[in-house]
């Protein structure tokens, strides 16, 4: 596959709170986000308009097949920052086993709690590389990264999780005197043990855009991608008095909006910077989720297109086997069901579809009630198989969750077995 190449871009210092001056007006009102381009977001989505010609080509997507391995948070805790060097060393493995896959992109959390694995004027240090949130390593880690992706011919989207701070009491261990949760606990909310920026807050919506903005500004990554952690609850409660300032009678739906308005103000952020930078979204599987528990509304991101546009690509979380069966004998998310849905949904012509591929489901099973929701995934070519018929189906790619499930210190023979069987298919 030919994977374009870009001139890299000059780093430069962004100020803290000018992004959204420069971005087209991504302004923001009460209640719901008015960016430069609104769109209208409701229960039911939009099919996308018959084209009079054959439109141009995105010139954001490859030109050939996506094939990618998420980096997360889990993979950096191993490994070595306490030197430039010692953390290049490390990553220039990372990336030689992926280009060895037959991989051409690496999706890299840069940004998993409010935080960053790069040198940030909004978010603190990562605790990831010092074991302090807000203390740095010495060396910018996405630097290197982007520049061992790029002398490898990989491309390096960085993964950005826009409102997650803490997911747990012990997770971050520390949080820094300047994470969000105390620079501006007006915009948080708290769900158990967790805190997060409060999706309904506008001013926080904000702010998640400017981070992208820094991103793409000083670094000379290939895209952003947004996972499919959006609204942390469900509970009314949660934005109840944001919501009843909106003057809205939906609550799904406003909240949908906004959303939906986050995402298409960071798109519109990473457009402005260079329009041949990608933004995508790996939503979970199960569409019903996305938009009743995430508020998600895949249908409508997928069939946005021209100045409407929200996304570049939606990556679904397939992480079932096939014959994937529910305890009420529903196999709706078997891979050879939910592949199609999902393939049959309205999609402008300019908007991606390619799948996340459950890799940590390797000799463990999907859970599903099906009898062979373990055996079928102790094969050696589980992965190898879901990526043939993807192919054949007509997907424009995939990505492994997670790359330590292929190749981390405690992976096997038959993890061996995997990686042989898709280095072969990609070859």
């Amino acid at each position: 596959m030919t994977q374009r190449r870009r001139a890299p871009r000059r780093r430069k210092k962004i100020r803290r709170r000018v992004f959204l001056a420069g971005l087209g007006g991504a302004a923001l009102a009460a209640g719901a986000y008015i960016v430069h381009h609104s769109i209208q977001n409701g229960t039911e989505s939009k099919s996308p308009t018959a084209p009079e010609a054959a439109p141009e080509p995105n010139p954001a997507l490859p030109s050939g097949e996506w094939r990618a391995v998420w980096v997360s948070y889990l993979e950096w805790a191993r490994m070595d920052f306490s030197s430039e060097e010692a953390f290049r060393t490390a990553a220039a493995e990372l990336l030689d086993n992926c280009a060895a896959l037959g991989l051409n992109t690496v999706i890299a959390q840069v940004r998993p709690f409010g935080d960053a694995l790069y040198e940030s004027s909004l978010f603190p240090w990562s605790h990831l590389c010092t074991g302090t949130q807000g203390q740095g390593p010495g060396f910018d880690p996405l630097d290197v990264l982007v520049t061992e992706a790029h002398g490898r011919g990989l491309s390096l989207e960085a993964w950005v999780n826009p409102y997650r701070l803490k997911s747990s009491a012990a997770m971050p261990p520390s949080i820094a005197d300047t994470n969000l949760m105390n620079t501006h606990p007006e915009w948080c909310c708290t769900v158990g043990d967790g805190v997060y920026l409060n999706p309904a807050v506008p001013e926080a919506a904000a702010y998640v855009v400017q981070g992208v903005a820094e991103l793409v500004e000083k670094y000379a990554v290939d895209g952003i991608h947004f996972d499919d952690y959006f609204y942390p609850t469900t509970d009314a409660s949660l934005d109840a008095a944001q919501f009843a300032a909106s003057g809205e009678a939906d609550l799904a739906d406003w909240r949908r909006a906004n959303v939906t308005a986050l995402v298409k103000a960071a798109r519109d952020a990473v457009k402005a910077a260079d329009p041949t930078l990608r933004f995508g979204i790996s939503p979970q599987g199960n569409p019903d989720n996305d938009l009743a528990t995430q508020y998600s509304d895949v249908y409508g991101w997928l069939a946005a297109s021209g100045e409407e546009a929200v996304v570049d690509y939606l990556c679904p979380q397939i992480y079932w086997g096939y014959g994937y069966q529910l305890q009420s004998g529903s196999t709706r998310f078997a891979f050879e069901n939910i592949v199609p849905e999902w393939l049959g949904m309205a999609r402008a012509a300019n908007v991606a579809l390619y799948f996340g591929l459950g890799a940590y489901r390797v000799g463990v099973g999907d859970g599903g009630a099906n009898e062979d929701s373990t055996s079928q995934w102790a094969t050696g070519s589980a992965l190898a198989r879901q990526v043939a018929d993807l192919r054949r189906w007509g997907a424009q790619g995939w990505a492994l969750y997670r790359y330590d499930s292929l190749f981390g210190p405690a992976q096997n023979d038959l993890a061996a077995a995997e990686r042989a069987a898709l280095a072969e298919g990609n070859g």
